[in-house]
């Protein structure tokens, strides 16, 4: 089976693949990351605090979703253009038979659902760091990343607008509505620093995440401050420690459950099709 770390290593073990290897496992971390979190969010569906909310946040997983296809089949394309594997590699492959140690998506997006505020405030975090992602992946000089990251934009735009208008309502809301969203900043927080940690395949591929946390920090605080609530501290007495590792496949055990029920037709019933 494809194993997509094989193209980020040569035979020595070195970590000196062609430009292309680093692509590859670029476009298949943002894959991974918008198939997890959609996921996350399909688990609200039939159960949000009102229909018109639950509808909303299952079409923003079914948005997400659309945008991890369009990686999955664009790092498929790149697989199968460079010869290194052996058969076809499709899209349903990438996300269906790989383990999660070969998942790449950020720790913040398996992160569990918790109660309502938890989830919005995961969504608002995740989307106003990929608005301002795409934002820079549409200049990339990779036509269909760029395409890819083009397209996303306007979708990406109002997932921002929604989620940051149910965390300024959650925030300044009632007391134990603000209470719930403080909650949900101690347990969220400390995955938010990942999205900033570059992997080898990022670097590689020229993304510059500095200028992305500059924008996000003085959003996100624009957005906080209108809630009324805290931002944790960066730094000295008290500073969250920030986890890492999702990008290089060390996960939390959330994301063994998620695997397991997203794959579980295809690996029971293999090359099922509807």
């Amino acid at each position: 089976m494809y194993n997509p770390d094989q193209i980020l290593s040569n035979n020595s073990g070195s970590k000196v693949p062609p430009l292309e290897g680093f692509r590859e496992a670029y476009i298949l971390h943002l894959a991974d990351t918008t198939l997890i979190l959609s996921q996350r969010n399909s688990e609200w569906c039939g159960h949000g605090p009102v229909l018109e909310q639950d509808i909303a946040i299952t079409n923003i997983s079914l948005d997400l979703l659309g945008q991890s296809r369009n990686f999955y089949q664009y790092a498929a394309q790149l697989i199968n253009d460079s010869n290194r594997v052996g058969g076809e590699v499709t899209e349903d492959k990438l996300a269906y038979l790989r383990k999660e140690r070969e998942f790449k998506n950020l720790l913040l997006v398996e992160q569990q659902n918790g109660d309502w505020g938890q989830t919005i405030l995961r969504q608002y975090l995740f989307s106003q760091y990929q608005y301002l992602l795409f934002e820079k992946l549409q200049q990339s000089s990779d036509e269909q990343l760029a395409a890819i990251a083009a397209k996303s934009l306007k979708e990406t735009k109002y997932h921002v607008r929604w989620s940051s208008e149910w965390v300024i309502r959650l925030g300044d809301g009632t007391e134990e509505s603000h209470s719930r969203m403080q909650q949900a900043i101690t347990e969220l927080w400390p995955y938010t620093g990942e999205m900033f940690e570059p992997a080898d395949y990022e670097i590689a591929f020229g993304i510059d995440l500095l200028s992305i946390k500059n924008s996000w920090d003085e959003k996100v605080k624009n957005i906080f401050d209108e809630a009324m609530l805290p931002i944790p501290p960066l730094g000295g007495g008290g500073a969250v420690f920030m986890q890492s590792g999702g990008k290089e496949g060390r996960h939390t055990e959330q994301l063994g459950y998620i695997i397991t029920e997203l794959q579980y037709m295809q690996r029971t019933y293999p090359d099922s099709e509807w």
